[in-house]
């Protein structure tokens, strides 16, 4: 029988808790005691300075070791020795900075010059990544910006204005002969700075005639421009009656406005729908010779209405290739594209793609005359490929041709321009169009809104919302009048001349209606066209232009803006500054 049998068969040899805790105790005290006698040993051989050594009860203390958890696992000394060394090294390392930062010598940096020279790899770099900035030239001079006595006119509809100056505007508490004097110049026409009709000319009757406009139709329960506002959503829909009364005044008002603008009794008027906007200006405004319309945004499919109706147009904001520009160059030498339509954009994309199909099916000119008159589909034919190819070539074309039409769909780009007598034919296009007035969405059966600076048929007289406040900048007061809803181009030049008069700084922030954006830019680039030829026409244009108008209830001033022909004359800026010490102004 081996001793584990023995143990489990005999339980009074078994040893309790209490018992191995005393085995353990009767070791420790056995290990000590011998500590203490080798201690002992050593310091009466070594030396007799320390004697507190010979004091039993000390030794007995300082021999002592802690207590250990019997149920606790054991943690080797190494481990131990290993911490407490970690431990002196980081109180060796916090002495060792305090030791430096209690020194008063500080050490001494060498003095070094940024290089003034970008590297060479740098300048690599940029030529290779950044063509642009590696043009410019590293020590540029910062021109100062231009100024002019005259402010520029925008042709974009603003809504909403904010001028800020020194002296208070009287935008808010008019008295009751200002309004009455205010309203009674806007809508007889009267200049009250130059005529003597014993009206009020004091400058809050004038900046009350500043802000009004006419309108049509004016419906107070729907938001008529900006068309997209949200506060026609919960509107009910219009009765068949209804709407056939106000599309019948519509047509009064338009053509009444438009034989206006023929005439030249009036020099402008917008034309807003839900999906475009219409700008008409009489003969002479922007040098132009005769009537025209700006049209934007435009889609194919409106382009190809107005070809169908035979309506001839531009897209002055078209952008062409040079491969497209060299095309049109070869089609006009050979005489392709001779037809109604051969000065629109459209129809020169059109003539380019024939061309360039021509060039990839013939791949060679041919010397025959008999083959200049066979088209691509028939010399295939000829050559004997296969039907199924030419109508695959053909249908990749279209398709070629159908994206490159419908590329500036809904953009700036897509803004046409129609004059001469082709105006009169778009007036007769948008007055029987369906797509004119809208049947769905949330004006549906409501007309276009109609703006103008004079009044016409049908007309209702709308005014600003004008606010004043007083704000504090950099520790120093300034008056500040914001102006919202439809701000036409003829309103801005007409109160910077007031203001001008009162103050000899201010400053005028404008925000655009961003689907109106276009025509501005379209009436800019215009204006530099023409300013490039400086002919004899061009330059006499804008004197026969004012004269023209002298009639047409906008102050005569402004109709002079409105027909210069220079490089600052249209400009649609986002901040006008004024300083009478800098000699006009300044915008952005």
């Amino acid at each position: 029988m081996s001793t584990n049998e023995g143990l489990l068969s005999n339980p009074s040899q078994w040893k309790r808790p209490e018992e191995i805790l005393k085995m353990q105790r009767l070791k420790r005290k056995q290990r000590a005691l011998q500590d203490r006698i080798n201690n002992q040993t050593k310091s009466a051989s070594g030396s007799t300075s320390n004697q507190a050594s010979d004091d039993p009860i000390a030794n007995r203390f300082e021999a002592g070791t802690k207590r250990k958890n019997p149920f606790s696992s054991n943690v080797e000394s190494s481990a131990k020795r290993q911490k407490e060394a970690q431990s002196s090294d980081l109180s060796n390392g916090d002495q060792s900075i305090f030791d430096l930062l209690n020194k008063t010598q500080a050490p001494t940096v060498p003095q070094l010059e940024a290089p003034v020279v970008k590297p060479v790899l740098e300048q690599r770099f940029l030529q290779y990544y950044c063509p642009v900035e590696a043009a410019l030239s590293e020590k540029e001079v910062e021109e100062p910006p231009t100024t002019s006595k005259v402010v520029p006119i925008h042709w974009s509809i603003k809504n909403k204005l904010r001028i800020i100056c020194r002296t208070p505007l009287p935008g808010t508490n008019l008295k009751t002969n200002q309004e009455a004097s205010g309203l009674t110049s806007f809508v007889r026409c009267i200049d009250t700075k130059e005529s003597s009709t014993g009206l009020d000319i004091s400058p809050g009757a004038r900046f009350y005639q500043a802000t009004l406009y006419w309108q049509h139709p004016y419906l107070p329960w729907y938001t008529l421009f900006p068309r997209n506002s949200r506060n026609n959503n919960s509107q009910a829909p219009l009765h068949e009656s209804v709407r056939e009364v106000l599309a019948k005044e519509w047509n009064t008002s338009f053509r009444n406005l438009f034989q206006l603008v023929r005439a030249r009794q009036c020099p402008y008027f917008y034309l807003c729908a839900n999906s475009f906007t219409v700008l008409f200006r009489a003969a002479g405004i922007g040098g132009r010779v005769d009537t025209h319309a700006l049209l934007t945004p435009t889609t194919r499919g409106m382009r190809a209405a107005l070809k169908q109706e035979e309506i001839e147009f531009t897209m002055p904001l078209k952008k062409v290739s040079t491969i497209t520009q060299e095309s049109l160059n070869r089609s006009a030498e050979s005489g392709i594209g001779n037809s109604s339509f051969s000065n629109s954009s459209e129809e020169q994309s059109q003539a380019t793609s024939t061309e360039e199909t021509a060039d990839r099916s013939l791949g060679a000119e041919d010397d025959d005359d008999d083959d200049d008159d066979m088209s691509s589909e028939q010399w295939l034919e000829s050559l004997g490929v296969d039907a199924a190819e030419i109508r695959k070539i053909s249908e990749n074309q279209r398709k070629k041709q159908h994206q490159r039409e419908c590329g500036s769909d809904y953009s700036d780009q897509s803004l046409v321009l129609i004059e001469g007598p082709e105006c009169q034919a778009f007036f007769n296009f948008l007055l029987n169009a369906k797509s004119t007035i809208a049947k769905v969405g949330r004006l549906a059966w409501i007309p276009p809104t109609l703006l103008a600076p004079v009044s016409f048929v049908g007309a209702a007289l709308r005014t600003l919302q004008t606010r004043s406040s007083k704000i504090r900048m950099d520790g120093e007061d300034y008056y500040s009048t914001e102006l919202q809803g439809v701000i036409l181009p003829h309103i801005l030049p007409y109160l910077t001349d007031l203001l001008c008069e009162s103050t000899d700084n201010y400053s005028v922030t404008l925000a655009t209606v961003p689907s109106t954006a276009a025509l501005c830019e379209a009436s800019q680039k215009l204006v530099n066209d023409a300013d490039k030829e400086n002919d004899a026409n061009a330059l006499a244009a804008p004197v026969f232009g004012k004269e023209n108008l002298s009639d047409c209830g906008v102050n005569m001033r402004i109709v002079e803006h409105m027909c210069r022909v220079t490089k600052d004359s249209v400009f649609d800026a986002e901040r006008l500054l004024y300083s009478k010490e800098a000699g006009g102004f300044s915008w952005s």
